[in-house]
Formats: structure tokens, sequence, C-alpha cells
């Protein structure tokens, strides 16, 4: 662990799930926090319990670079824009801000959220834009430990949703038997705090998945189980997503992202042992216990 310092770490994405879980860990640590937010009025609850509370658009070099002085680390994400048609360049442009933010401000070290599949250039869709993410930051010269985190477990919230009402559980992932590493997002955040807090100052990568890995097979039967109904499994075939995917608002760009990750994900070309040169780390969260909260929010 890190001598105990007067200086923050620095948590980027706080309203989301990971940068909150990772707040939560270093301030239940004793460690002194700098959130970073858009918008202040989101910042009460973090102010609170004693965290300082920064306000900053990533869009902006100035209010990053102030973000990120006087810090012993920081935690960064890339917020992905799913609305626009130019979400890969304009995720781009926020990347390009966050390394030269982190630069300037003389970070000593980071942790970066990526995503399984960031080893790939290309076939990839959405994850491409981790793929640059990686890339650019370790351009800057900045210790950082990319985290490449499997098949989000909280994905599978609005399929819950459905599967309450109708008893069918809608899947992009095929076949509906396989199983793939999945995370949950509290476990992300945990690992990363735990990650700042290492004393080694190399760039690296860190594969995290969850304890075990699981099928939609297996998702419908820990619903069916949790209702005392049975829950069946509905594969959508590709020509369905867009329909499906109606209510996400995605632009064309995001959409065409979409497919060509999932279809990555289902040939198993997106593969979080596609990278043999990564430290592979496991969480402890099981998805029983995400559904459980998910489906306890929906009754």
């Amino acid at each position: 662990m890190v001598a105990s310092s007067p200086l923050p770490y620095v948590v980027f994405g706080v309203t989301g799930r990971t940068g909150a879980a990772a707040a939560d860990a270093l301030l239940r640590s004793g460690h002194p926090v700098r959130v970073v937010v858009r918008d202040s009025a989101k910042s009460q609850q973090w102010s609170e319990r004693g965290a300082e509370v920064v306000v900053a658009d990533m869009t902006d070099l100035a209010s990053m670079i102030e973000a990120l002085s006087q810090a012993q680390g920081a935690y960064v994400v890339s917020p992905q824009h799913y609305h626009r048609e130019d979400l890969f360049e304009r995720a781009d442009f926020i990347v390009d801000n966050i390394a030269r933010a982190a630069v300037a401000a003389a970070v000593p070290r980071l942790v970066a959220l990526s995503s399984v599949g960031a080893d790939r250039e290309r076939g990839t869709g959405w994850i491409r834009m981790n793929h640059r993410f990686e890339q650019r930051l370790s351009e800057t010269g900045v210790p950082t430990i990319f985290l490449r985190a499997a098949y989000f477990m909280e994905n599978w919230m609005p399929m819950i949703e459905e599967a309450i009402r109708s008893g069918i559980l809608p899947t992009f992932l095929a076949p509906s038997q396989r199983s793939i590493p999945m995370v949950a997002t509290v476990d992300i955040g945990r690992v990363a705090a735990a990650l700042l807090q290492e004393e080694r100052m190399s760039t690296g990568v860190v594969a995290l998945s969850g304890p075990k890995d699981y099928a939609p097979n297996n998702v419908a039967g820990i619903i069916s189980a949790m209702l005392a109904k049975p829950i069946s499994v509905t594969v959508l075939p590709e020509t369905e997503w867009p329909k499906a995917l109606v209510d996400a608002h995605f632009s064309k760009a995001a959409l065409a992202g979409f497919t060509e990750m999932t279809r990555g994900l289902n040939s198993s070309y997106i593969d979080i042992k596609s990278d043999s040169g990564v430290v592979e780390m496991l969480g402890t969260t099981m998805l029983e216990q995400v559904i459980v909260e998910l489906v306890q929010r929906q009754r």
C-alpha cells in the first residue's frame, strides 16, 4: 500500500456505478477523495461524506487540469455518447483532453476503465473507443493501469424488466447456453480503488471478471428461482436488434457499433483471454446478488 498522503485520490464518474463504488471504497478506507462532477447538484452525498467536490467538463481542458492537480492518483473513465453520430470522434476528443490534463497536472498514476476486447484494433464496435483510450494514455508516459472489465452484470437490467413482465428473457447473446465472463460494477470500482493504492508505478493491464461465468440460460434460471415462475430465453435475431433498442435512442453510428460489438462477443472474437500479457483478477460479487437487487427494484 502507498504511504499516507494528504493529497486526494481523484475519482471521475461518481454519478455512474463504477466511479461511485471507487469513491466509496476509498472513503471507507479513510483516504482523502476528490470527486469530479459536471453538475454540482449531484454532489451533495459526496460532500456530506467529506469528499472534496470539483466541477469539471471533460471537454474543457482547463477544468480537467484543475481537477487533476495536486493528487496522488486518479480513476478516469471516458463517457460514451450513444445518441451522437460522432460518438467515436467525441470519445477521441475527450480522451485527448484526459491525456493532456494528466500530463499538465503531473498526476503520478492513473487507473483507467477499459473493456474486454480493448486489445483488438478493429472488429469490436464500441470497444474501439477503449482501444483508443488505452493507446492515447499510454503515449503520455503517465503510469496507468488499464482495467479491462468483462461484460457488466448490470447490462441485464432492461432484459430482466421484460422477463418480470412477460416471463420471457430476451438476449442479444448467443447461443443462450454459452457462458461468458461477467462482472459487477461494484467490483470494478472496488478493484480500481485498490489498484490506485498500489506502490507500483508502471503501466499495465488488469483483466477483471466475476467469480464465475454465466450464460443467458443461467440468468433466466436465477430469475425463475427468485420469482417462483418459469422464465424462458429468447435469443433476438440481429434483424430485430434495432427495434429492441429503440428505447435506448442510439444514433445510427451507435447502433452499428453495438451490432459489431455483439457479433464479436457471440463469435468469441472479443474474449477476456485474447491478450495473454495481462494480470487476471476476479471480483467477489455473484450474478445472483446483482439480479436480486435488480428484481427488487422492479417490484
